[in-house]
């Protein structure tokens, strides 16, 4: 049986395109070297992606007493989550919808064999 560990993070407030601009960089790589990376970046998706990567870290630590040197990023998904509807006004008594749209962020991490 192979040793993975698993993080999600439901409901980010960030749209799942933009996310997975980030998720792509990072899918595949050696979970230090993700980390790394997630870290210099600029973008907002970036930071969110990094904790999570930093937590299924940290679960496949405790809960499986993993070496954390050993692990890398097996699978990244970024999945559409709930979207919230806005109003904004516009000319003549108008109204146009908004969609603010969210994310889940599933990340799986395991022992690079």
């Amino acid at each position: 049986m192979t040793m993975e560990a698993k993080a999600i993070l439901r409901t980010a407030r960030i749209s799942p395109q933009k996310a997975r601009l980030v998720a792509d960089q990072v899918r595949g790589l050696s979970a230090e070297r993700a980390v790394n990376l997630l870290k210099f970046s600029d973008k907002k998706a970036a930071h969110l992606i990094k904790k999570v990567v930093e937590s299924a870290i940290a679960n496949a630590e405790n809960n499986q007493g993993a070496d954390v040197d050993e692990l890398k990023v097996k699978t990244i998904m970024v999945d559409e989550g709930p979207t919230l509807k806005r109003f904004m006004a516009r000319a003549k008594g108008r109204g146009t919808r908004i969609l603010k749209r969210t994310s889940h962020i599933t990340v799986v991490v395991g022992a690079a064999k």
